[in-house]
């Protein structure tokens, strides 16, 4: 089981949240019958799932209630305008996008790890379309959140492989798709990432890296780990 339980705080907190439901869905413009990763919105539900995805939104704002309730309502309306929900039923050409990344199995502890790659892209291929290629990167990562039950797991292992990739190999249109993707899994994907690995990294790779981690949480900063060449 690799769910971290709920503190007493926590407990508090997402009753709280849940209590706010019927505003935030008011707010969100969304049907008072809703289901977010298909967990329903009720706040009257007594299922276990919806505390451990409210306490995801209010881990990632630090418990502050009204933080966490913004958080929620943004991401539904997100969800609303990108037509995220129906996301999975759309056909991308897999010859192309599938080797970039993509959910395989699981971890010992049951969660789904995604792989993504970095070396050996043709940056037009892939990148040529940045609108189409972020809405199959977040298709990637709603069939991720398809394998995660909200009872044994609620997160996910996530592996970059930088083998032969370059320093200078990213395309503007690469550099466009990868800025709004982190933007994306950081604003309506929150706590789902229980640890990042970063394997064949080159010396460049390390010492960016270096540069860099002083400006990330110590929260975030805990979930990396970086396998130099």
């Amino acid at each position: 089981m690799s769910i971290t339980p709920l503190t007493k705080a926590e407990k508090e907190a997402v009753q709280a949240l849940k209590a706010d439901l019927d505003r935030v869905k008011t707010a969100a413009n969304i049907p008072s019958d809703y289901k977010l990763w298909d967990i329903s919105l009720d706040k009257d539900s007594t299922d276990p799932k919806l505390d451990v995805l409210l306490v995801k939104f209010l881990r990632a704002r630090d418990l502050d209630l009204t933080k966490a309730s913004q958080m929620l309502i943004d991401t539904l309306i997100w969800r609303k305008d990108f037509k995220t929900d129906e996301i999975l039923d759309q056909v991308y050409d897999e010859s192309v996008l599938g080797s970039v990344s993509y959910v395989y199995k699981t971890d010992k502890e049951g969660r789904p790890v995604c792989y993504n790659f970095y070396g050996d892209i043709d940056q037009e291929e892939v990148f040529g379309d940045v609108e189409k290629f972020i809405r199959w990167r977040v298709q990637v990562m709603e069939r991720g959140v398809q394998l995660i039950d909200f009872v044994e797991t609620d997160s996910m292992v996530v592996i970059h492989d930088y083998h032969n990739a370059s320093l200078f190999g990213r395309s503007s249109n690469a550099k466009a798709a990868t800025k709004e993707i982190i933007k994306i899994m950081q604003d309506n994907y929150p706590e789902f990432l229980a640890v990042k690995y970063f394997v064949n990294v080159p010396y460049w790779g390390s010492m960016i890296f270096k540069l860099i981690r002083p400006l990330l949480s110590e929260a975030t900063t805990k979930k990396f780990i970086v396998c130099s060449k």
